[in-house]
């Protein structure tokens, strides 16, 4: 009913109104458009579509599993502490959420790796040798902690620290879970 009365009141304001010559004057006046007409029966709001993620540019990168996630390789460093630290970026570009949880832990310490990136691996294929990521005494990764989903259009910025390999090794393979393999990595002084 009221959506009648809702109708019927536009439907007479939007009508033009006849001025009887007593009232009419010589000057001119501008007339103004009838009011716009809202659509109140729909009430859900269509959801706006997640912008494209950029994955910003790095030294190295690779597709995920996930149409449209990309993982990029911002900088991997030998340290002064025997160490090589790598910073990377993990992009969702698709149009769920993607990771968190165990998805980028180590399945070897599955409970304490919940919301790393503790099963990152850097693999020397000539000198045939796999590097994990640096454990402190308790077994927790020296790497990022608590990351959560990435969601669609969101960049994160992770890293982890791994045992540096011979100063011989320029390049190296990334492994990070979920994404193809980044060979011939450089590995940064």
């Amino acid at each position: 009913m009221s959506k009648w009365i809702a109708l019927f009141a536009v439907v007479l304001l939007a009508c033009p109104k006849k001025e009887s010559p007593s009232t009419a004057t010589t000057a001119t006046t501008a007339t103004t458009p009838p009011p716009a007409i809202v659509n109140t029966t729909n009430t859900a709001a269509a959801a706006p579509a997640a912008p494209a993620a950029a994955a910003p540019a790095g030294i190295a990168s690779a597709d995920g599993e996930t149409s449209g996630v990309k993982v990029v390789v911002q900088e991997l460093k030998r340290t002064s502490g025997g160490t090589v630290a790598m910073k990377f970026t993990i992009t969702n570009g698709s149009d769920k959420e993607v990771g968190g949880g165990y998805s980028y832990g180590d399945k070897d310490h599955e409970i304490i790796d919940h919301g790393s990136v503790g099963g990152v691996q850097l693999v020397d294929e000539a000198g045939k040798k796999k590097y994990f990521v640096v454990r402190d005494t308790g077994g927790k990764c020296v790497c990022s902690q608590g990351v959560k989903s990435v969601k669609p259009g969101e960049t994160v910025n992770v890293w982890a620290r791994f045992p540096a390999p011979p100063d011989t090794v320029q390049k190296i393979t990334v492994i990070v879970p979920h994404f193809q393999p980044m060979d011939d990595v450089p590995i940064s002084k």
